[in-house]
């Protein structure tokens, strides 16, 4: 082995798995990676997935339009024979980033400018990039009307007079969205929380305030770090564990482009759903609960005024599990896509656990591990986690269903 290879083996051997697989990209892979940055700059929240899935969906009509393998998700767009796919997929992300998130034009105009120099000029690169910027403005006219700038139209519960927080919980009209594939919100909205009477509820209460706690005891160092990995929630925590299976040997460009248009599909539509079942419950959070007297079972619990929650609980009601639903979501359209064949190791980097980097060996794994997260964050009971998991799945096995069959 001559020295130069010797120092390429011993430079690959020392950076993280996630980074690695990413020597294996495709155009599909490598612009998700470069749209998941782009979109994270917008900060938490659900917002960023809806983003994705317009990025994403909107690839996929591009890529399959011009090497037609699957139905179309609108109506089938008109390529050139010959038309690049590379400058389709660049031409794509170049406007809907552009227009999602106007503020970082600057890092999408390089981006873009970098994809398209390295593609040979010709009818080919103009045809690719006229194909991506159609698609991109059927989706992105699609979701003009999705009703996701509705203002937030929350109401406090409260009594003339009586104080309550005034930061307004988000995505309160969430549920008022047009979905991608599910027929309406409720479709999957699942029964009731546990009442405050029930032994599960009383189960539930006193192992999130044990394992949740800011200043547990009780959680172990491993659970802190799964606590604190999962404290993100934007699609750059998510995608790249689709990418694990999109790098996988032998898959071809266009079933990546319906891969990751389905799995974010899937999570858009699960935190529709989950809103949805979010404020009709308006089931209380932990720290709520947990400071407040009230019968749990069969006994009454007194408040404990201190007691904070490990991470900062997010600003809308409990059950279901958000996190669980994605998790699930794309669990299914995972299992879908490998069809019981041999379960590549999943991984992904979070920023919020210093990029640290976590990997699966299944899907069961990885669902599970978000599950508990939230418990060891102290924002969710077990209940809302299974519920959340079981409703991603449902969902992301519909999309799986009804998105991009094969094409006769």
């Amino acid at each position: 082995m001559t020295a130069l290879k010797a120092g390429t083996v011993l430079a690959l051997m020392l950076l993280p798995p996630a980074l690695v697989r990413l020597g294996h990209a495709d155009v599909i892979t490598d612009w998700n990676d470069k749209a998941c940055a782009i979109v994270a700059k917008v900060g938490p929240g659900s917002t960023g997935h809806r983003m994705m899935a317009i990025v994403q969906v909107a690839v996929f009509e591009a890529v399959n339009s011009i090497e037609p393998r699957y139905t179309p998700y609108m109506q089938k767009l008109a390529a050139p024979a010959g038309a690049s796919i590379d400058a389709a997929v660049a031409g794509v992300n170049h406007v809907t980033l552009g227009v999602l998130v106007p503020d970082e034009r600057a890092a999408i105009e390089a981006a873009y400018q970098s994809a398209v120099l390295a593609i040979p000029d010709g009818s080919a690169k103009a045809d690719g990039i006229a194909v991506g910027e159609h698609a991109a403005a059927e989706i992105l006219a699609r979701a003009a009307k999705d009703g996701a700038s509705a203002p937030e139209t929350y109401e406090p519960y409260t009594t003339p007079g009586r104080y309550v927080p005034t930061a307004i919980p988000v995505f309160s009209t969430w549920a008022k969205r047009t979905p991608w594939i599910m027929d309406a919100p409720s479709q999957f909205r699942p029964g009731p929380p546990p009442a405050l009477t029930s032994e599960t509820w009383a189960k539930d209460f006193e192992e999130v305030k044990r394992l949740g706690s800011k200043a547990s005891t009780a959680r172990t160092a491993e659970q802190t770090a799964i606590a604190r990995f999962w404290e993100e929630t934007r699609p750059l925590i998510y995608h790249p564990i689709v990418r694990s299976v999109a790098t996988m040997p032998g898959r071809t460009v266009v079933q990546n482009a319906r891969l990751f248009a389905a799995a974010a599909m899937a999570v858009d539509d699960a935190l529709i759903a989950v809103y949805d079942a979010k404020y009709t419950y308006n089931f209380w959070r932990p720290i709520t609960a947990a400071r407040i007297e009230h019968v749990a079972g069969s006994s009454t619990v007194p408040p404990q005024p201190g007691w904070t929650p490990f991470i900062l609980t997010p600003m809308h009601p409990e059950y279901p599990c958000a996190h669980c639903i994605s998790s699930g979501a794309i669990g299914a359209v995972l299992a879908v896509e490998l069809g019981g064949g041999p379960v590549p190791t999943l991984s992904s980097s979070s920023p919020t656990a210093g990029d640290a980097v976590r990997e699966w060996k299944s899907i069961d794994d990885f669902m599970e591990e978000v599950r508990m997260a939230r418990i060891y964050d102290g924002v969710h009971y077990r209940t809302s986690t299974v519920v959340g998991n079981e409703m991603g799945m449902k969902i992301g096995a519909l999309v799986t269903q009804k998105f991009a069959r094969p094409a006769p």
